[in-house]
């Protein structure tokens, strides 16, 4: 049972959740928050638990996470959930343990009535050939089942690096120059952000990394040159409510200046 101190403790803290809430949404939210989910198997080995562990209860707090976007009515989340560099340092054991987890979380989401409810679009950006069937599988089943939405965008980047992304976009470019179908002067900034696998979506206003590593470790460089990053010592697994309410806050605070 608990004691005195500790729903004392509870109270407080519903009442500072209750007030920053309201704070923020009162500033006005980002419209595009990204997130580098980072810290789960440094957070398993603090603990002593095996890191698939770290990895399921990382999956877990995406989960929250989507109901935390959709209260402040941010239309655009996108994730970063495995690089192109991670598919090559991890060992097979754990990426087989990963795989596993982007198949149930994928069909979570396309059987969760919060995404039905609040039409999210449901989309996953990367080198996906690099994935096992099975996981394409499960991409193509989430991506299908939310086609017509559009009132919210979950991006989930899976098999990601943003060097091979606009890799792939000059060689699109260059491909289209040379048949003859673009001109020098029309390839400008905007012809490059419509070439790369988020060119249907605003870049991120907010880009939040967890785990006390600063830095952004190829992911949306294109995207996140005009961005405000925030950093926070948290591991992903351990990331609240209020760590994210405070992330908004001081997106707010700061004056954005676009390189000016």
């Amino acid at each position: 049972m608990a004691g005195i101190s500790e729903r004392v403790g509870d109270v407080l803290g519903a009442a500072v959740d209750a007030k920053l809430t309201a704070k923020v949404i009162g500033a006005g939210v980002p419209q595009h928050v990204a997130v580098i989910m980072d810290g789960n198997r440094r957070f398993a080995w603090r603990k002593s638990i095996p890191a698939k562990i770290g990895h399921r209860m990382g999956k877990e707090k995406l989960e929250k996470m989507m109901d935390w976007v959709l209260e402040l009515d941010i239309p655009y989340l996108t994730v970063y959930a495995l690089s192109t560099e991670n598919i090559n340092s991890r060992s097979k054991e754990e990426l087989e343990t990963l795989y596993g987890l982007y198949i149930e979380g994928l069909d979570d989401i396309r059987q969760d009535p919060r995404i039905h409810e609040n039409k999210v679009k449901v989309k996953v950006i990367g080198h996906t050939e690099l994935l096992p069937q099975s996981v394409i599988d499960a991409v193509n089943r989430a991506e299908s089942d939310t086609a017509e939405y559009d009132d919210f965008t979950f991006t989930i980047c899976l098999a990601y690096g943003s060097r091979e992304e606009m890799v792939t976009a000059i060689q699109q470019i260059a491909a289209d120059h040379a048949s003859g179908k673009i001109s020098l002067d029309e390839i400008d900034q905007k012809e490059v952000s419509s070439r790369l696998y988020t060119g249907k979506i605003p870049d991120p206003d907010l880009v939040i990394r967890t785990s006390g590593e600063e830095r952004i470790s190829n992911f949306l460089l294109w995207q996140a040159a005009y961005s405000e990053l925030y950093f926070t010592d948290v591991f992903w697994p351990l990331f609240s409510r209020r760590d994210f309410l405070k992330a908004v806050d001081t997106y707010q605070q700061r004056k954005r200046r676009f390189g000016e």
